[in-house]
């Protein structure tokens, strides 16, 4: 086996297991601020990577496993895991999700007419604001994704703000 790789798999394995830990951790905490989504995403392909290289770089090591009833044991269990988690039959169901999320969600896919009725303004005061934050609205029967994709920008961001727009734009006289 080439000593190059015998020296790069384990600080690949290391490094990329460090960045899934913690993105995927924040992840679970629901605390996506700055690249980390995308950075789990995409640098988890260097765990992959790492992890192979490993296993190519320590084969007989890695093979004598299968002789250890204890670690026979944690692969399959592992296996097992992976296949079932993948099963159509264990799909996600909308009651264990967020509630707030899915209200996000469903407002970034609505059409900002819609929003305004929502945040009790209206279209015209929704795009004039907008615009004097930057964010050009052609058509106000565009979602609030369409909108963003138009600006260059993430849907949660526009939302959001088009939610503290609303903060001061709402109609006084409504009490609900």
């Amino acid at each position: 086996m080439s000593t190059t790789i015998k020296t790069l798999a384990t600080p690949l394995a290391v490094g990329a297991f460090t960045i899934s830990a913690v993105t995927g951790l924040l992840i679970f905490f629901d605390i996506e601020i700055g690249l980390v989504e995308p950075v789990h995403k995409w640098l988890s392909w260097l765990l992959v990577s790492g992890v192979t290289l490993h296993i190519v770089a320590n084969w007989k090591q890695f093979t004598s496993y299968f002789s250890k009833k204890p670690a026979i044991g944690i692969i399959g269990t592992a296996l097992i895991v992976t296949i079932a988690s993948v099963l159509p039959i264990f799909g996600e169901k909308a009651e264990n999700e967020n509630p707030a999320k899915v209200a996000a969600y469903a407002l970034a896919s609505s059409s900002l007419e819609t929003v305004a009725l929502v945040v009790k303004t209206t279209p015209a005061i929704l795009v004039e604001q907008l615009g004097k934050k930057g964010i050009i609205v052609k058509d106000p029967s565009a979602t609030v994704e369409q909108i963003a994709s138009a600006n260059g920008k993430h849907p949660k961001e526009v939302l959001g703000d088009i939610l503290a727009l609303s903060k001061g734009t709402a109609k006084n006289g409504d009490k609900d």
